[in-house]
């Protein structure tokens, strides 16, 4: 059992929760400071906790069984755990249903705006495994997917959504659609020759940096339009500045001509970024509103 729960955690690559979590509990917080002046409960916390952990093991366990041929035919997907026989795909499915059920628990101990749009989640994190076999557009639906978490979080403590709630919605859209960008570059030629859609397949891996690089920027300007719109102090722009020295660092490791720190790039920078974001903020609201 112990076995098994350790693969399947590898597969769903749990270490990735680092890229969503906080900023789904920036969501949260923010979000009820800034409509009630006040920190969310513990019990609030802990139910967007538990909603968070079942939509995204829902999300990627969808994935791994949705692609499970496509990565069987990649060289650098074929041993994930149902290509490589490690776990089949009745127990991923069961998996599934779990994390669903936890999704629709923890849900319905929220706020009930949270119920209401809980389709549409749902909707998300089920469409978009199937985006790149007929849009080149993929990423950006990967970006909406992720840039509902801390958008959920807000909602899910306050029962309302916000302009502020949108602007930070529509800033990690840009921030996971770029790094999604980076990180499928490594594919492009396996996209063109098997007829996948993605951005770096259909434009070339020289657009799909630059306009990630875009997106990054873009990421900039709303994180500082946060700071005005939720009324944050100087820890809160410390934190950013960190964060803009990260994206910036994050694109001088991958050119056109050499991906060989994508991973670095991609995973370790952009989940110290999201890490440094939230710290900060929280630091700045529990200072301030303590």
């Amino acid at each position: 059992m112990l076995t098994k729960i350790k693969i399947f955690l590898e597969m769903i690559k749990f270490e990735h929760t680092v890229f969503a979590l906080p900023f789904a509990f920036m969501g949260a917080i923010l979000g009820a400071v800034v409509m009630t002046d006040q920190l969310p409960t513990w019990a609030q916390i802990g139910w967007v906790t538990l909603a968070m952990i079942g939509a995204r093991t829902a999300a990627m366990s969808l994935n791994r069984v949705i692609d499970r041929v496509i990565d069987k035919k990649n060289p650098r997907t074929a041993n994930r755990a149902i290509p490589a026989g490690l776990i089949s795909s009745k127990q991923v499915y069961l998996y599934i249903l779990i994390s669903f059920a936890l999704l629709f628990l923890a849900t319905s101990n929220l706020s009930a705006l949270s119920m209401k749009l809980l389709p549409i989640a749902v909707f998300f994190l089920v469409f978009y495994s199937y985006t790149k076999r007929f849009t080149w557009a993929c990423h950006f639906v990967l970006g909406v997917t992720l840039g509902l978490a801390p958008l959920g979080a807000w909602v899910a403590v306050t029962g309302s959504i916000t302009p502020a709630a949108l602007i930070f919605f529509l800033t990690i859209v840009c921030w996971s659609s770029g790094f999604d960008l980076i990180y499928s570059c490594q594919d492009a030629d396996f996209d063109r020759k098997e007829g996948l859609h993605s951005f770096p397949g259909r434009f070339g891996i020289p657009v799909a940096l630059m306009t990630a690089r875009v997106l990054h920027a873009l990421t900039a300007v709303g994180l500082i339009a946060l700071f005005f719109m939720a009324n944050l102090s100087w820890w809160y722009l410390a934190g950013l500045c960190i964060a803009y020295l990260i994206l910036f660092y994050e694109h001088t490791l991958v050119s056109p001509r050499d991906l060989s720190k994508l991973n670095v790039a991609f995973f370790t920078m952009n989940g110290i970024l999201s890490l440094v974001v939230f710290a900060f903020t929280l630091i700045d609201l529990l200072l301030v509103h303590a």
